[in-house]
């Protein structure tokens, strides 16, 4: 359930060889499809190591800007920016994924791309000034998880040159709470508990997990429950231990009939599947 993504870089140039539209960031997706016996199963869907950015375009004072790439066995992804006189926001989000590719869809019932749109969440940005997020924010539609993360976006570029100027999301604001997706149909976000007390000194740290209790729900009834401590070893050029911290983590997934999924985001990039 630790899955490794690719980040996609975009430097769009206009007619004049100058950048007018860059975006870098990391995402991946969960989705939820009907396989050929009826269960509901959920499937994480990566990036590619090899993307593509056709149909990637400036904009102007009366055209969106767009952000678009392809990736993986027919897979597409895109956003729409508009501008005002002194703001560019995310207007509109299309996802369209492929339930043919076996890998990642092995027995879907339905065969053929699938097209979710979404309006995008994220607030007005200053024209001059680019958006930055590194921590992971979640946006949630027609039973799709998007998951965000090292996020750097300036629409409308001025110059050619990328503003030094930042703007942060909530998500990497220390006081802001935590994130909790919006809620899908028959599932409910977890509620977590934390067995330490709350230290009254400075914090040490920890060598244990805190431990979470993490829940799901099927209409009234309760189909899924986690009672755990989690802490990942990650293997790479530097060892990595991650303690899962119960209180910024949230929780969803799926039952189906002979499976079920939880889905466990602590809001700082990782993201656990059981």
């Amino acid at each position: 359930g630790f899955f490794q993504s690719y980040a996609v870089e975009v430097d769009i140039k206009d007619a004049s060889n100058a950048t007018c539209l860059y975006a870098n960031w990391m995402m991946r997706f969960l989705i939820t499809y009907e396989s050929n016996n009826g269960d509901y199963k959920t499937t994480t869907l990566n990036l590619s190591s090899s993307v593509t950015h056709n149909g990637s375009v400036c904009g102007n004072d009366t055209q969106a800007a767009v952000v678009a790439v392809q990736f993986g066995e027919g897979h597409s992804w895109s956003i729409n920016i508009t501008k005002t006189n002194e703001t560019y926001q995310g207007d509109f989000i299309t996802l369209t994924y492929n339930t043919n590719d076996t890998a990642v869809f092995p027995d879907a019932k339905r065969k053929g791309p699938v097209t979710v749109l979404m309006k995008d969440p994220a607030h007005p940005v200053q024209l001059n000034t680019v958006f930055v997020c590194h921590n992971s924010f979640v946006i949630e539609e027609k039973n799709t998880t998007q998951i965000f993360w090292n996020v750097t976006v300036q629409a409308f570029v001025q110059n050619g040159t990328v503003s030094k100027k930042e703007t942060r999301c909530p998500a990497d604001t220390p006081t802001s709470a935590p994130t909790v997706p919006p809620t899908i149909a028959n599932v409910t976000t977890a509620s977590t508990t934390t067995l330490s007390p709350a230290p009254t000194t400075a914090p040490k740290p920890v060598e244990n997990p805190d431990t979470g209790n993490y829940s799901l729900k099927s209409g009234n009834k309760t189909c899924f429950l986690a009672t755990v401590g989690l802490q990942l070893n990650v293997s790479q050029d530097k060892p990595l231990l991650i303690n899962i911290n119960p209180k910024t983590t949230v929780a969803d997934g799926a039952c189906g009939n002979t499976t079920a999924t939880l889905k466990l985001n602590d809001g700082n990039s990782t993201l656990i599947g059981f």
